[in-house]
């Protein structure tokens, strides 16, 4: 039986970028079957009462540059050695979580997260910027005026906060989570685990 591996995911996560590649890899080397959940973290962070790293740890002696080394650690191991903080960073990612959602009902999320990426962690897109956004998804195969339309709808405005909720009542505080079955895996430092799972 082919397992299903779900990411709970928002754009405006540096991690997640990080973990895509390498789980992508691992979905691939498993035969697993892929589904991402689209969120949005801010509104996650109200419900649960969590907070950016960088802003939660500011206070902690340490923390905050040894999750900096932990990440070029990441980065090396993994090869990600095109990736930039976005400038705009941390941004509203709300309007593209839409996009995605309305990608993802036609079965096109996936294709969508793996064409965005990029351009937003490698190239600096400003997701703010309604035209460079359009050009960019554009770009990448979809018809942004369509997706943009779909993304100002109730349907799909409610379905994002339908998913955030989702989300945080199953148990997810933060970006990347990712579900094997009923197994719950918080952070990209947790692949190890997850391969276990998946084998």
């Amino acid at each position: 039986m082919t397992k299903r591996v779900e990411l709970i995911f928002d754009f405006v996560s540096p991690n997640a970028y990080m973990i895509w590649w390498p789980l992508r890899d691992l979905i691939r080397k498993t035969g697993a079957e892929l589904d991402v959940i689209p969120v949005f973290l801010g509104g996650m962070h109200r419900l649960t009462g969590n907070a950016p790293p960088m802003i939660r740890d500011a206070e902690i002696k340490g923390k905050n540059e040894y999750s900096m080394l932990e990440m070029q650690r990441f980065i090396k191991k993994y090869g990600l050695n095109k990736y930039r903080l976005n400038p705009g960073f941390p941004f509203n990612s709300i309007t593209l979580q839409r996009m995605l959602l309305a990608a993802d009902k036609d079965s096109r999320g996936v294709q969508f997260v793996e064409a965005m990426l990029p351009a937003i962690w490698e190239e600096g897109l400003d997701v703010t910027d309604s035209d460079a956004l359009g050009a960019a998804v554009s770009a990448a195969g979809f018809d942004a005026t369509e997706l943009f339309k779909r993304s100002q709808t109730d349907e799909i405005k409610q379905g994002l906060v339908d998913n955030t909720q989702a989300a945080v009542d199953r148990g997810t505080f933060g970006i990347p989570t990712i579900y094997v079955g009923d197994e719950m895996f918080f952070g990209k430092e947790r692949l190890g685990q997850i391969e276990e799972e998946l084998t």
